[in-house]
């Protein structure tokens, strides 16, 4: 993952509504969640909460699907592994020893 995506998406997250429904959307796993529920859940302004879903899929957290007249957001459990993965990556990569008692585990 690029530093500038890594950083995007962070930015996203930082965001307290956005963070609120991003877990709304993580806790309901592959199956998403419809977006009135969603407003229900989280008691958000139908428009505030499309504001903040636009910002969420511009960064390629979120995903939509229309099913008829339901409109379903999806977290994107890939790009949430990848960030995770990207800021985990070199952890402890400057500590002397550190790669030694890794690999000797």
């Amino acid at each position: 993952m690029k530093i500038a995506d890594a950083a995007a998406r962070l930015e996203a997250l930082g965001n307290q509504t956005r963070l609120q429904i991003y877990r709304a959307l993580v806790r309901a796993g592959h199956s998403g969640m419809p977006v009135g529920r969603l407003q229900e859940k989280l008691k958000i302004p139908a428009s505030t909460l499309s504001h903040h879903i636009k910002a969420l899929v511009s960064v390629g957290l979120v995903s939509q699907v229309r099913e008829s007249t339901t409109l379903i957001c999806h977290a994107n459990f890939d790009a949430m592994q990848g960030l995770v993965d990207f800021l985990a990556a070199e952890c402890c990569a400057d500590e002397v020893g550190c790669k030694d008692e890794q690999t000797a585990a």
